[in-house]
Order: C-alpha cells, then structure tokens, then sequence
C-alpha cells in the first residue's frame, strides 16, 4: 500500500515538473514580436550542430516542446504540416523543435510512434528553452531572416498550421 501511495506521488510530482503550464510562476522572460533571436547552440537529430548564426539569412520557426505535454501532443502535426510546407517551398524556411527538458530516446519513441519527421534537439535541460522563456509550453517562434522575433504563440490558442504558414 505504500508502495503504491509513493509511486502516486512520484507520478503526481513528474507531471509538475513537464507540465505545460505554470500557473503559479509569472513568465519573468518571454521575447516578444521585435526582439533579436538569442544566442543559442543545438545539436539536432541528425547530428547537425545548429546555432542562431546559422539562421541569419533565413526564415525559422522554433518550438519548444516536451513530448509529454498535452497541448504539446496536440500542435506536432500542425508543426508537421508547417515543416512539410518548408520542405515543398523554393524560400529558406528551416523549422527546428527543441526540448525542454527531455532525452533524446523518449523524443525519437515518440517521434516513430507519430510519424513525425520534423528535426529535433534533445535537451536534458531547460536551459535554452531559459533563453525564449521561463514557463509555459509548446511555444512557437517565427523568426525573420535578420533574426528578429516576428510572430510568436504559447498554449492559448495553439496556432494552426495556415496561421503559421502565414505567419512566413
């Protein structure tokens, strides 16, 4: 029976520390439409070392995700479709989706299981999803060619694929 209490409660707190909203944290930093892109660094799936400068010349939509949240689950194939579209476009569009704070095993699981093929960066930390914002997920970014934040959306209302696409 204890067993059983103690695990409830692992549970309980796991779901606290991946949930897509924190009421009780007020969002100290979150880049808003005309802020610069900050500095950050990530290697995605497929090995690629990927950084801001790398996106300097380009348009990019940047997401940050865990598998586990809700509305997260929910957006993947709105973020398919907009990856889709990048791909099927004669424009430099790249779309990049960076965990908070989950492994690389756990995103490639999920990824299968969904059909997803959009490239993703595994984060044990938060620490560049700390960088965007200190609460709430999925966030999305689009950012300009000059890299500047141009459009951005959070939980609510989760974006559609077109408002996204339009977005670009």
């Amino acid at each position: 029976m204890k067993t059983t209490i103690y695990l409830i409660i692992a549970f309980i707190l796991n779901l606290a520390l991946v949930s897509c909203i924190s009421e009780e944290e007020p969002d100290a930093v979150s880049l808003s439409v005309g802020d610069k892109c900050p500095d950050f660094s990530v290697r995605l799936n497929d090995g690629k070392l990927t950084s801001t400068s790398d996106l300097k010349g380009m348009t990019s939509v940047i997401v940050f995700f865990n598998t586990s949240c809700p509305d997260c689950r929910r957006e993947f194939p709105q973020i398919q479709k907009v990856y889709d579209f990048a791909v099927s476009v004669n424009r430099p569009i790249t779309v990049l989706c960076i965990a908070r704070a989950e492994s690389d095993s756990s995103i490639k699981s999920y990824w299968e299981l969904n059909g997803l093929s959009m490239p993703y960066s595994a984060q044990e930390d938060k620490s560049v999803y700390d960088l965007f914002a200190s609460s709430v997920i999925p966030r999305i970014y689009i950012i300009s060619p000059s890299l500047e934040i141009t459009a951005t959306w959070s939980d609510n209302p989760l974006p559609t694929a077109e408002e996204i696409i339009n977005k670009l």
